[in-house]
């Protein structure tokens, strides 16, 4: 409801998913804990992970075989008397690999918004979700849940610049965010190509020549246009800016219609530089901020 205060997650997600070890919780999870049929047991289609690698799957199956599955599930009822999984579907999926016939669950009774938030930040916290599923998730939770970015990264422990980041991953090229997707660009690839103005051509240049994310970046850097080179190199003795940082500024940029520059100073702080050459532009910079003069 618009204006119900939101629910943080943080030490919530941990009783839902059974990472609260204090004592109610721990009665609370004996009194849930069942063993069900694997056929009672059904995906969650919301879950923002959608893709699980053959080889990881192949090896917890192995390691299922030899040990059984030692963590529950946590599920949800439905009405026909099979369960949701809420969290834990790539153990699901390995279970069914390994051959085991029941699995230990943890039950909860939780609502469609509940299903979904714990969904998205169980596998933010703990699966080896790619960055483009990440960004999704991040994405999910705001517009679905109205969050904030600060307020999404105090609930599940990220900086606010990490969610920021990650989102503007959404923005490249379709064909990019499939490379992305595949694995044959690593995040830090994928930040690097979000500050140039080719990112497509950046990518099959990085995946043929297989470079590192300190390459990608000086590639990167050599094609960003001249005025933004030359902002980045006005002292004596510049600091390298990093991908994310060039990201806002190509962001900033094409927002003002104006050079933008970002200048760090360590940790206390820093300076946005917007670079004008008449009145009139000046003008319109007063106007973009709102009017303040």
């Amino acid at each position: 409801m618009q204006g119900q205060q939101k629910k943080r997650l943080g030490r919530g997600l941990a009783a839902l998913i059974g990472d609260d070890t204090s004592e109610e919780s721990v009665v609370q999870d004996v009194r849930s804990l069942r063993h069900v049929p694997i056929e009672l047991l059904h995906a969650n289609p919301q879950n923002p992970r959608k893709h699980f690698a053959e080889e990881d799957l192949n090896s917890l199956a192995q390691s299922l075989k030899d040990k059984g599955l030692l963590q529950p599930l946590v599920v949800r009822p439905k009405a026909d008397g099979s369960f949701e999984i809420v969290a834990g579907e790539r153990r699901w999926r390995a279970s069914q690999r390994a051959g085991l016939h029941d699995l230990p669950v943890l039950i909860r009774d939780l609502d469609d918004k509940e299903t979904l938030e714990i969904a998205l930040i169980e596998n933010i916290q703990r699966a080896d979700l790619n960055p483009l599923e990440e960004a999704r998730a991040y994405r999910q939770l705001m517009e679905q849940y109205e969050y904030t970015q600060q307020a999404l990264a105090d609930s599940i422990g990220k900086s606010r610049s990490h969610i920021a980041n990650t989102m503007r991953l959404l923005n490249l090229p379709d064909a990019t965010q499939k490379q992305i997707e595949g694995g044959e660009l690593t995040a830090g690839h994928a930040r690097a190509l979000i500050a140039t103005d080719s990112p497509e051509e950046l990518a099959a240049q990085i995946i043929k020549l297989n470079l590192s994310v300190r390459q990608a970046e000086d590639l990167a850097r050599e094609q960003a246009p001249a005025g933004r080179r030359k902002a980045a190199s006005g002292s004596a003795s510049p600091v390298e800016k990093d991908a994310d940082t060039r990201a806002i500024e190509k962001q900033l940029t094409e927002a003002m219609g104006l050079a933008v520059s970002i200048k760090h100073k360590d940790n206390v702080g820093g300076q946005v530089v917007i670079s004008y050459k008449t009145l009139d532009q000046l003008d319109e910079v007063i106007k973009k901020l709102g009017g303040v003069l």
